[in-house]
C-alpha cells in the first residue's frame, strides 16, 4: 500500500496544474454550488450508511454517538484503553488498531468513515478514506497544516465525496443570524472583527516552555505506540502527549488556535465571506521548537471583497482580551472564555459562545428595538452536524461545513500558527500558490515533515 506521504504528494502534485482558478476559495455559496455538481457515489435514501470510525475514545465517544443512527461497521484505535467504553458498546463489531489495515480489508462494505483522532492523523487516514471513494467526517481542524489542507480539498474533489468538518456549531443557528444580519446591514460595514478564547490558560495546554520528554516510559500494554506516532516524527512515548496532552506539542498538535478558532472564528468567516488573508502577524509570548506559546495575539488582514471594504480580524489566546466591544453595558460582565465581536460602522454583533451560538446586537437595547431580516438560509433540523452529514451522504443538501467551506476556514487558522513562528514578522500569503513571498524561509511550515509509519 502506499504511504500515506506518497499519496498526499501524488495529490498534491496532479492538482497543481489547475491552476489558480481551481484554487480560489473565495465565496463559500458559489464553492458550494460548485461542489453540488461533482456529488459522487451516493447512497439509497432508504438504506443506513456502512460507517466505519477512526479513533473511539476522546471526541471519538461524542462522533460516534452522532452517528449512532446508521451502521457502525468498524471500530479503529490506537489504544483499547481509551476506546474501552465504545468498543464494549459494539461487541460484535470488527475492532482495529491500524485503520489502514481496516480500510483494505473492509473496503467493499465501508460507505463512509468519521476520523476523531489526534490532529497529526487527520490527513493520512482522510487521504486514504478518500482515494477509496469513502464520504468523510473530519475532526476540526481538517488537518495540521496548511499544505495537508488543501491536499484533502483537492482529493475530495477528485473522488466525488460528500465531506464535513466536525466544527459543529456550523450547523446551528447562531452562525446563520450572525450572517443574515450582517448581510441585511443591521451593524453597517464591517471593518474589523476580534475573536479570543482562554484555553491556552487551562492545564493541558500551558506550556511553560516544556522540553521534550526524555526517554524511559514505557507505553501502555494497550497502546501501539508507532500507529500512534503515524506521520510525525517519532519519539519515545510519554504521558505528556497520551492521552490528552498531544495538542500543544508542535508535531502532534495545533494549539488553542486550532482547537478553538475554527469555532470561534467560524460566524465571522462566514458572514463577512473572509476567504484567504493578504497578510497574518503575530506577538507572542516565549516559546521554543516543543511547544506553543502560552499567549498569542494574531492579526490577519483580508483585502476587499465584491462591495465589502478591507477587514482586520484579531485573535487572542492566553488570556490576552480585545477592548470591550463598544456598546456592552458597564453592568454586564464581558465573557473572557472565549467569543467574537464584529465591529460595524453602525453597531455591533457580539457573541460570548465557543462555537458561535448566541449572537447579540449592542447594546442589548438594540435586540428589542432592530427590524430583523428574513431568515434566508436554509436551517440544519435540530442544528445535528451528524444527521446533515449523513442526509448529504444519501442526496441531501451538502453540509455546511463541507470541505469546499472548511479548507479555507481551516487555511486561514493554521495560518495563525505559521505566524507563530514568525516571531513578529509580518506576513504575505499567496493562497493560490501556496507561497509567503516575503519569507519563503517559513513554507516548509506550510507542509510538515511526514515520516513512513
Amino acid at each position: 500500500m502506499p504511504s500515506s506521504r506518497s499519496v498526499s504528494r501524488r495529490s498534491f502534485l496532479a492538482s497543481a496544474g489547475a491552476g489558480a482558478a481551481a484554487l480560489n476559495l473565495a465565496s463559500s455559496a458559489s464553492l458550494q454550488a460548485g461542489a453540488a455538481l461533482r456529488q459522487g457515489r451516493l447512497i439509497e435514501p432508504g438504506r443506513k450508511l456502512n460507517i466505519a470510525c477512526i479513533g473511539c475514545g476522546g471526541k471519538g465517544v461524542s462522533d460516534i454517538t452522532g452517528v449512532v443512527s446508521e451502521n457502525i461497521v468498524a471500530l479503529c484505535d490506537v489504544d483499547a484503553a481509551q476506546a474501552k467504553q465504545i468498543f464494549g458498546r459494539y461487541p460484535a463489531v470488527p475492532k482495529y488498531q491500524d485503520f489502514r489495515k481496516m480500510l483494505r480489508e473492509l473496503d467493499d462494505r465501508i460507505d463512509a468513515v468519521t476520523i476523531s483522532t489526534p490532529d497529526h492523523l487527520h490527513h493520512a487516514a482522510g487521504m486514504m478514506a478518500i482515494t477509496m471513494g469513502k464520504h468523510v467526517f473530519i475532526q476540526k481542524p481538517m488537518a495540521r497544516s496548511v499544505g495537508e489542507t488543501r491536499d484533502l480539498l483537492l482529493a475530495s474533489r477528485r473522488h466525488k465525496v460528500i465531506t464535513q468538518m466536525g466544527n459543529q456549531g456550523h450547523a446551528g443557528e447562531g452562525v446563520r443570524l450572525a450572517r443574515e444580519w450582517v448581510q441585511a446591514g443591521l451593524i453597517g460595514t464591517v471593518r474589523e472583527v476580534h475573536i479570543w478564547t482562554k484555553k491556552m490558560e487551562l492545564g493541558p495546554y500551558k506550556s511553560a516552555l516544556k522540553a521534550r520528554p526524555a526517554a524511559g516510559e514505557s507505553a501502555p500494554t494497550t497502546l501501539d505506540w508507532n500507529l500512534w506516532n503515524g506521520p510525525s516524527p517519532a519519539r519515545p512515548y510519554s504521558a505528556e502527549y497520551h492521552p490528552r496532552r498531544w495538542r500543544n506539542w508542535w508535531d502532534f498538535g495545533c494549539g488553542a488556535l486550532g482547537d478553538i478558532g475554527c469555532h470561534t472564528m467560524d460566524a465571522p468567516f462566514y458572514a463577512l465571506d473572509l476567504g484567504a488573508p493578504a497578510t497574518v502577524q503575530a506577538e507572542t509570548a516565549p516559546f521554543n521548537d516543543e511547544t506553543y506559546p502560552d499567549w498569542s495575539v494574531i492579526t490577519y488582514e483580508f483585502p476587499a471583497r465584491g462591495s465589502q471594504p478591507p477587514v482586520k480580524v484579531t485573535w487572542y489566546d492566553g488570556g490576552k482580551l480585545p477592548p470591550r466591544p463598544k456598546g456592552l453595558e458597564a453592568s454586564r460582565a464581558f465573557e473572557e472564555r472565549y467569543g467574537y465581536y464584529l465591529v460595524g460602522d453602525s453597531g455591533v454583533i457580539y457573541d460570548p459562545s465557543e462555537k458561535c451560538a448566541s449572537p447579540r446586537l449592542m447594546p442589548e437595547s438594540r435586540m428589542r428595538e432592530a427590524k430583523f431580516p428574513p431568515k434566508t438560509i436554509p436551517r440544519v433540523p435540530g442544528g445535528d452536524p451528524f444527521q446533515e452529514w449523513i442526509a448529504a451522504c444519501k442526496g441531501g443538501p451538502l453540509p455546511g461545513s463541507n470541505f469546499e467551506y472548511a479548507a479555507p476556514l481551516t487555511e486561514m487558522v493554521l495560518l495563525g500558527n505559521v505566524a507563530l513562528r514568525a516571531r513578529g514578522r509580518k506576513l504575505q500569503w499567496d493562497s493560490a500558490n501556496l507561497r509567503i513571498p516575503n519569507a519563503p524561509d517559513l513554507e516548509p511550515l506550510l507542509r510538515l515533515p511526514s515520516r513512513e509509519f
